[in-house]
Parts: structure tokens; sequence; C-alpha cells
């Protein structure tokens, strides 16, 4: 390093503070997203963006980190463009293309264009920029089996078709291999037809299929938007189907992405994002913030659990009698619940309480003592404790504490499983020092909560 260039980062200080803290930050969701796989999908109006391929340096990034990366693209404007060069044009009906014969074959041109267009930017790696040499195999194929979508509504769809089956065999060995999987809006029947397919209905039907952990929509506009223009940040799949329902107007591919992410959650994929595709680095900003920059669509994991009442006193004492009785909770008088009732969570089931934990903020430290966790014998191995720790842990988030103590003398695998690390009783609010029961030697554990 020239002396020229040490004077020149010795100047920036700040900027080095604020890339560590950020890279600290990030660092717990690099290490959670390893191996998991997550399903994109953009447009063609992205494909023919000059800032394109910053976006490619954005997926060949989460190749590299590990990521399992399955990339759906649209054609739409390249099939227009194709259909107006020829002077003719299609119809569309409830948002799907009526594919007839000139029609598909402008489909099949454009999507064979767009899809070489994005295996040759993946597999130069992008030069001049950080991921220049980097070797990326890209992997496509005809992995999506389709079918006619026939008529509908007295509507002849021609060639348009829907997913029949996804060949999830073949692209787990894809993705074994490391490679990004490549899906085009195409489909193949056993006879050897070839159908126009929506990119939504690939990505819902492959993400299903592949049990994917996320998929994320780079979508064209700003997103979802409130009625004051303001950014919806999370959305419930139910609350996603009340919000489509309603007579609120909305965007045609948002309205799409929402039926989408409705069937998605539905079916076992528990995250579904909508970015605005033209922010600038979105997909690493989402998945390595706290806050994120689009709207986060999850399935109602937390059905059944809620704030605890005073109803709710001889259940809570019912479930943790037994755990008490063999040591592993600290024994709590109906009088001492009845007063802190409302640090308690319950998930119940048929008005039975089956589970409970209680939360004990200590605000000026920023902390909270996870206390009282129990669920019924009769409902373990659900992973209901897993969901009552999230949800307990999103609540202490809005509440700004931004660690969680828990003090244990025969559940420690549990928490150390879950992210807690072991940690020294003095690390403990000096109040809950204070209180610290020496005979019975509890082992402290702490955990940094990161979104």
């Amino acid at each position: 390093m020239t002396a020229s260039n040490k004077k020149s980062v010795a100047h920036k200080p700040h900027s080095d503070k604020h890339f560590v803290s950020w890279f600290r930050d990030a660092a717990p969701y690099i290490n959670a997203f390893r191996g998991r796989t997550f399903v994109v999908v953009f447009g063609g109006e992205a494909v023919q963006d000059k800032k394109f391929s910053g976006l490619i340096h954005d997926f060949a990034l989460l190749n590299s980190l590990g990521i399992r990366l399955v990339l759906v693209h649209g054609s739409h404007p390249q099939v227009e463009a194709r259909l107006k060069a020829q002077a003719s044009k299609t119809t569309f009906h409830q948002g799907l293309r009526i594919t007839d014969d000139t029609a598909l074959a402008c489909v099949k041109e454009a999507v064979g264009t767009v899809r070489v267009e994005i295996e040759a930017l993946l597999s130069m790696g992008l030069a001049h920029s950080p991921m220049a040499g980097a070797h990326i195999r890209v992997a496509s194929g005809n992995v999506v089996t389709a079918r006619p979508l026939g008529v509908h509504e007295g509507v002849d769809y021609l060639h348009t078709g829907e997913v029949r089956r996804i060949d999830a065999e073949a692209i787990h060995h894809q993705l074994d291999q490391n490679a990004v999987v490549l899906l085009s809006p195409l489909g193949y029947s056993p006879t050897g037809e070839v159908f126009n397919l929506s990119a939504e209905d690939v990505a819902t039907s492959t993400a299903i299929a592949l049990h994917a952990h996320k998929v994320i929509y780079l979508a064209e506009g700003p997103g979802l938007r409130d009625a004051r223009k303001r950014l919806t940040r999370e959305l419930t799949f139910s609350a996603a189907q009340q919000l489509l329902d309603s007579r609120r107007r909305l965007p045609d591919n948002i309205r799409r992405i929402l039926r989408s992410a409705i069937n998605l959650c539905l079916n076992g994929i528990p995250r579904v994002h909508i970015l605005d595709r033209q922010i600038d680095g979105a997909l690493l900003q989402e998945l390595f913030t706290r806050d994120g920059v689009g709207t986060l669509i999850s399935a109602d994991a937390y059905e059944g659990t809620r704030q605890a009442g005073i109803d709710d006193v001889g259940g809570i004492l019912e479930l943790i009698s037994p755990l008490e009785q063999a040591d592993i909770l600290v024994r709590r008088s109906r009088e001492r619940i009845e007063m802190e009732i409302d640090r308690f969570t319950i998930v119940e089931r048929d008005g039975m309480v089956i589970a409970c934990v209680a939360l004990n903020p200590f605000s000026e430290n920023k902390m909270a003592e996870l206390t009282c966790l129990a669920v019924h014998p009769d409902y373990r191995g659900a992973a209901r404790g897993n969901t009552l720790l999230q949800f307990v842990e999103k609540n202490a988030m809005q509440l700004g504490i931004r660690q969680l103590f828990v003090l244990s003398t025969k559940t420690s695998h549990w928490f150390l499983e879950r992210g807690f690390k072991k940690a020294d009783i003095k690390t403990l609010p000096m109040k809950r020092q204070a209180l610290y029961n020496y005979r019975r030697n509890s082992k402290m554990f702490i955990k940094t909560l990161t979104g």
C-alpha cells in the first residue's frame, strides 16, 4: 500500500466503523441463509434495464455465500417488441396472454434470447466487478411439465398453459452442485407441446416443490404501498387475502404477486418478499439488514398465540406445575402469576393453554429475561417452543429490546441450539443480579436479537 493510499484510508474512520458495524449486523443473516433455497422472480423489464448487470452481480454474491438460488425470469416486453415488429398483437384475459401460433413463436424466440443473456452475464462472473473471475455454473432445462390452460369463461387460451409438475429432484441435483438454476416461463407436455406460462406460476410451483425458504419478487413499480403511499413493511397472508378481497385498487402485477404469496404461504413457504427492483441493491438490503426495503408476507405462524389474561392463570399453573415439581422451573404462586400476567404469552388450543412463556424486561439495559417457557407434553415435537420463542423475540424487538437472557439448570442445550450463548452472571442487569439464587446455580445464556 502506498503512502497516499494509507493517508486516504486514515481519513475515513467513520466510514470504516459503519462498514464494520454493518458487516457484523449482517453476519447472523449470512450464517442463517447458508444452504437455504431462495426463489427469485423478475420480469423481462429488469433484463433490458442498463442496471441489470448490478443485479446479476448480487445474484452471484448470494451464490458465493452458499444460498441455493433459483431464478425465474419473465419476458413480457421482449415478446411485445417481437409482436410489434410483425404488426401483430395478442389479447389478454384476466392478466394472461391468449397465446396463438404467432404469439407462441414470439414467446419462444424472446424467452430464448433472455435466457441466453442472463446465462452469459452469470457465466462471465461480471468482469470489472468484485465478482470478477468467479466461476458460476448456470443450469436450466426441461424441468417444468405443463398442460394447456384450456377454456375458461368461454375464452380459449390456446397455447397458454399452467404448471403441471416440477422436476424437483433434477433442480435439487443442480443446486447440490452449487449451480444457479435459471427457469423460463415455458413448459413442455409429455407429447412435446410447448406452453407459454406466467413467471408467477413457475415460481410458485417451483418453490412449493422445492420447499423453498423464501420467494422474492423483484417487482416493477414502488412495491406495495398503503393509502398514504407509504411502504407496507409486513403482512400476514391472511391480511394479504383481506387486501385482495377489499375494493382497494392495486396494480395488476402487485395483485398477481399477492395471489401467488397467499398460495405460497398456504403451501408451507414461510416468507415471501416484494421488492422494488429499481432500488440499487434492494436484494441485499432486504436480506442482510434488520428492517429491509420491501414488504414481507409471512404465514400466520402465530395463530393461537396471544397475550395472557387473568382468566388464563389456572391454565398456566396447570401447565407449569409438573415442571416445577421436576425442578426445571422456579416455583411460582398463583398470586405472583396474577400480578405478572401481562408478561405472559400463551398458545391456546380449543380453550386449553398448551404452551406459555414470560418476558421480564429491563428496558434501561435494552435487555429482557425469558422465563417460564413450557410446552404441554402432548404437544411437544411440533416446534411450538420454536414458534413461541420467535413470537416473543419479535415482540421484544418492538419494545426496543436488543438482548434476551435466560437462566436454566436442565434445558441449556435447547437454548444453545437456538442461538443463545453462555454468559457470565455479571452481565445481568444489576437489578437481576441482586435476585440471583446461588443455591440453584443456574447457568446463564444470552442472545442478541437480529431480526
